[in-house]
């Protein structure tokens, strides 16, 4: 079992060992993202709000924007808790669901204090090296594959670290005083046990953005049926022209409803026929990422229909569990310094796993070398 472990631990890990170091580096990196976003771009997402400022409504905000780019689809609208934060409002640029421009504006003057193009943004960028190593679907293909043998790399090398009686103790610690060789094994070898619990949660959970399947499997578990697409139900109002206000209306009504601070965000339809969709996060929950949903008439602003998250299936909470269980934002700082700590130190895998090989992969030529020699004194003499 333990010659299969070997072979399997070590070409596996040849063959996915570059792309597992970009994933855990670039994710260690994702971790603080929402801390470290508006500390990295300031111009874009800050803003200082008046002593006794009043931000402008959603509708004037909107139209400042309609009429500074008018030949630009507005796709979504974000208003942060915070009374210093931007208003961020994404425009569509062409048919490509990424091809977005984000303008930020200040919500108490109404003026536009930024723009950038999203996929040029560093944390974006970092995001699509994380999922698709910035290849589109084959990267896609290509991380799901690497992502598929981290597992199986993980449950060999626990086979390989397997100590016995006479080895347990050098199994737990490292021994800093050895030489380069036995140091490189160590840090390999006890690294990779004492982060496996973690890192083979985060792989696990990595697959759901992989594979459709693992994602309907989850649904299937605790549904009994695969997921079923959410859809902004239809407008009550017939055609016509919009209801001037609407937008502030919506917002409005969703904190009236939703009282618990959280982020806002505006969803607007592929077509006028359907309604507005209003996310809002619940920052007072236990856990991260909770989320309710309601739906408002594109035109009128009035209540077509709600999705809250304590009413939602359970395999929708277990789906929402799984974005900041893969994270580390679970439970708010603490498993993000973990999550931290962990994507850290499983960057260290692939480059001692590598030194390991490198430094053994001469060795039997010298075995034959030296028994060569041997035998051609032997004849000599």
């Amino acid at each position: 079992m333990k010659k299969v472990a070997i072979q399997l631990h070590l070409w596996l890990g040849l063959i996915s060992g570059l792309v597992v170091f970009i994933v855990a580096l670039t994710g260690s990196l994702l971790v603080f993202r929402e801390e470290l976003e508006p500390l990295t771009d300031p111009r874009f997402f800050m803003v200082s709000p008046p002593a006794a400022g009043h931000q402008q409504s959603l509708d004037a905000l909107v139209e400042t924007i309609s009429t500074t780019f008018p030949d630009k689809k507005i796709s979504r609208v974000i208003r942060e808790s915070a009374a210093d934060r931007a208003v961020v409002v994404e425009l569509k640029q062409s048919k490509k669901a990424k091809d977005i421009l984000a303008v930020a504006l200040n919500p108490y003057t109404g003026e536009i204090v930024a723009t950038r193009q999203e996929q040029d943004a560093f944390f974006p960028t970092v995001l699509r090296l994380h999922r698709y190593l910035c290849l589109g679907e084959t990267g896609k293909v290509i991380t799901g594959i690497s992502c598929s043998l981290f597992l199986i790399i993980m449950l060999t090398g626990l086979v390989l670290w397997w100590p016995n009686r006479k080895k347990r103790s050098q199994r737990f610690r490292i021994k800093w005083n050895a030489s380069a060789k036995r140091l490189t094994w160590d840090v390999h070898a006890v690294v990779g046990f004492y982060v496996l619990p973690f890192i083979f949660l985060v792989a696990a959970t990595g697959l759901i953005w992989s594979y459709k399947w693992v994602n309907n499997l989850l649904f299937l578990a605790f549904d009994g049926k695969p997921q079923v697409k959410r859809e902004a139900p239809v407008n009550l109002s017939a055609t016509g022209t919009v209801t001037m206000g609407r937008l502030e209306r919506v917002y409005v009504q969703t904190n009236q409803r939703l009282p618990h601070p959280g982020r806002f965000t505006l969803i607007f339809p592929e077509t006028d026929s359907l309604s507005l969709t209003v996310s809002k996060v619940d920052e007072t929950a236990a856990v991260s990422n909770v989320v309710d949903m309601l739906y408002f008439d594109y035109r009128t602003g009035q209540s077509t229909g709600q999705q809250l998250y304590s009413e939602t299936t359970r395999g929708f909470k277990v789906r929402r569990l799984i974005f900041p269980i893969h994270t580390g934002s679970l439970l708010g700082w603490p498993t993000k310094l973990i999550a931290l700590l962990v994507a850290l130190l499983t960057t260290t895998l692939p480059l001692t796993g590598f030194c390991i090989w490198w430094g053994k992969r001469n060795k039997p030529k010298r075995v034959v070398r030296r028994s060569m020699q041997t035998r051609t004194h032997v004849s000599v003499s």
